[in-house]
Formats: C-alpha cells, sequence, structure tokens
C-alpha cells in the first residue's frame, strides 16, 4: 500500500504535467479543482476545530476524527498531488528560461 501512496505521488503529478503541456485547458481544470479543493480542506478543518471549542472537548484527542472525513482526505490528497505537480511545472519553466 505504501508502494502505491509513493508511486502514485510520482506519477499523478507528471501526468498532469504531460495533459497540461498538450492541452492548454488542463492547466484550467487542476487550478480550479485546486481552489474548489482549498475551499472544502479549509472549511471542513475550520468547522471541526469550531466544534470542539464550541463543546469544550479537549482539542488533541477530538481533532483527530477529522481523519474519518472522506471529503476532507480527498481534499487534501489533491492538493498535495497539485502541489507536486505545480513545483514540477516550475522546476520545468525554469529549466527552460535557463537554458
Amino acid at each position: 500500500m505504501i508502494f502505491l501512496f509513493v508511486s502514485g505521488s510520482i506519477i499523478v503529478p507528471v501526468i498532469m504535467l504531460f495533459f497540461s503541456l498538450k492541452w492548454k485547458g488542463a492547466e484550467l481544470v487542476f487550478n480550479t479543482l485546486a481552489l474548489l479543493s482549498a475551499l472544502v480542506f479549509g472549511n471542513i478543518a475550520a468547522a471541526s476545530i469550531y466544534r470542539i471549542l464550541k463543546n469544550h472537548t479537549v482539542f488533541m484527542t477530538s481533532i483527530h476524527a477529522i481523519f474519518l472525513n472522506s471529503a476532507f482526505l480527498l481534499t487534501g490528497a489533491y492538493l498535495g498531488i497539485y502541489v507536486l505537480y505545480k513545483l514540477l511545472a516550475l522546476t520545468l519553466n525554469v529549466k527552460q528560461r535557463t537554458m
């Protein structure tokens, strides 16, 4: 399973970069998905923290329930892959400018 996570975090950003180079609309789609993911991810985190503060529960143990939320995990995973894709694109762009 760990091999799947590691290989996926390498392969998926490369595939995203390939699509963005071949189809200019892909970058708009990736950016829009990242924006929506950031909104969902942030709102779920904020709502969880608010709920903990409102109920006066122990923060360090209660906050971990957020990891049971599949939307939180999915959007966080996409943001992680998106950041790797953007770093890869930035690295290739800088390399092309210096040549």
